[in-house]
């Protein structure tokens, strides 16, 4: 499956921004979908993740660390999934990632992630 990241960007400290992924191929229901970041200098962590439809989409997972300020959903009428990212911190900065796999991986892992976007620039910056 082709994911595609968009809505990254440019905010101010405690500001807000909504990640969307999104696939040309109509079936990303078909999939776990998970978020992940990349700080500069920083290995790969996992943020959250949500089943796929036929394991209940609307049940998440978040790494401990990203509990509170992060909300994945997914919209499948729409294709697309999404992190709601509130209240942004500098260390926030980093290229965000959607992955799908048949299941979510033990976060803040990423191991049994199968298909990767390619990522959206997140910089949290006064």
């Amino acid at each position: 499956v082709q994911l595609v990241e968009s809505g990254g960007g440019l905010v101010r400290p405690g500001g807000s921004l909504r990640l969307s992924c999104s696939s040309p191929e109509n079936n990303l229901d078909l999939y776990a979908i998970g978020w992940f970041r990349q700080a500069p200098g920083k290995e790969r962590e996992g943020v959250s993740c949500i089943l796929s439809s036929d394991h209940g989409d609307h049940v998440t997972y978040y790494a401990d660390s990203m509990k509170g300020r992060f909300t994945i959903s997914r919209d499948n009428a729409k294709n697309t999934v999404y992190l709601q990212m509130i209240s942004l911190k500098p260390e926030d900065t980093a290229v965000y990632y959607c992955a799908a796999a048949w299941g979510c991986p033990s976060l803040p892992g990423d191991y049994g992630m199968d298909y990767w976007g390619k990522g959206t620039l997140v910089t949290v910056s006064s």
